[in-house]
């Protein structure tokens, strides 16, 4: 049975103030990292970036809403959950220059971003399956996209979790876009929550721009999925920049008339004013936030900066035992346009 939330009030919504302060706090700290990271891409610091201005909401609520043993499945856009989950900054961001994903000894469980679509829905119905086997009461909670939910990927994921009661949470943000394709043009669903009815687990819908509904609707979904009830949220959010830094909404996207204005406003305005109606932070909260959250930001630079870049020729180690003389010549060439060229290796700072 599909349950339909839709738009929250969020003074019905369970909370206390510090909550609402660390949602505040969270949604203004990832909202600078977006922007430090797209500046650093701007000027060639690291290759390619996936923006996520207007979801940090949804991703901050997501993350409050998990307990400290259960494992997410980010996707590439999934940045500010990761962060609010307590990866350091200068792990998301040494992975965008190229470097192994998790360069710190963190131990927040999270498994590596996911950049084909929808790859990692069957992994987080898999681990939520070996928690069964094994008797862990832990439950997966895997990001993805609305146009992920037109991927062969999803449908097996959530047919294995519905038949074996996989403690599994399927969190999508659902925000407009499958890149360039509006969604009424990529799935004729009247909603993805309604697609869970296929697989005979709950399906709900929630304002993924109320980071307090959020984290209420998907805590109840993961209390669900560990005993036993997979849950499929979407949370409806709107991608306000672009798809990723190689893109130009300009040419699909002419405004979104179809979208009612509590979806398409920043979340992060919305939040802070409903904060300060009710006067649980004072006027220089997101002042203070953001000063904090900079001063975060470049350390995390400082920190990705330091590490010393890798030989060239490490790209072969792990691929044979035995290197194939045809790789064996294309690891002797790499080594030697690097020891030509040393300065190509490195990334214009």
């Amino acid at each position: 049975m599909t349950r339909i939330v839709g738009e929250r009030d969020l003074d019905a919504t369970r909370f206390d103030a510090e909550d609402a302060r660390a949602a505040l706090r969270d949604i203004v700290r990832t909202r600078r990292f977006d922007e430090r990271a797209l500046a650093l891409q701007r000027r060639g610091w690291m290759s390619g970036y996936p923006p996520f201005e207007g979801q940090e909401a949804a991703q901050v609520g997501a993350a409050h809403a998990m307990r400290g043993d259960d494992r997410l499945f980010p996707t590439y856009r999934s940045n500010a959950l990761q962060i609010a989950r307590g990866v350091p900054m200068s792990d998301i961001l040494l992975f965008r220059r190229g470097f192994p994903e998790y360069h710190s000894d963190h131990d927040v469980p999270v498994f590596p971003q996911a950049v084909p679509i929808a790859s990692q829905i069957p992994h987080a119905a898999g681990a939520g399956m070996a928690a069964n086997y094994r008797g862990e009461d832990w439950a997966s909670l895997v990001c993805f996209g609305d146009g992920a939910t037109s991927e062969g990927d999803f449908h097996e994921g959530l047919n294995f979790a519905g038949v074996f009661d996989a403690p599994t949470v399927f969190f999508c943000e659902n925000n407009g876009w499958a890149i360039s394709l509006p969604e009424r043009r990529q799935t004729a669903s009247e909603s993805i929550a309604i697609k869970a009815e296929a697989y005979g687990i709950e399906g709900v819908r929630v304002d993924g721009n109320d980071p307090l509904a959020t984290r209420a609707v998907v805590a109840d979904a993961l209390e669900r999925a560990r005993d036993g009830d997979p849950v499929l949220v979407e949370a409806l959010t709107y991608r306000r920049g672009a798809h990723t830094t190689a893109d130009d909404p300009s040419q699909y996207r002419d405004g979104d008339p179809d979208l009612p204005a509590w979806r398409t406003r920043d979340p992060l305005d919305r939040f802070a004013e409903w904060c300060e109606d009710r006067g649980i932070v004072d006027g220089d909260f997101v002042e203070a936030a953001t000063e904090a959250a900079d001063e975060e930001l470049t350390e995390a630079v400082e920190t990705a900066e330091s590490v010393p870049r890798p030989d060239p020729e490490e790209l072969f180690d792990a691929a044979y035992e035995d290197l194939p003389p045809n790789v064996r010549r294309q690891r002797e060439e790499a080594g030697a346009v690097a020891d030509d060229h040393p300065d190509s290796y490195e990334l214009d700072r």
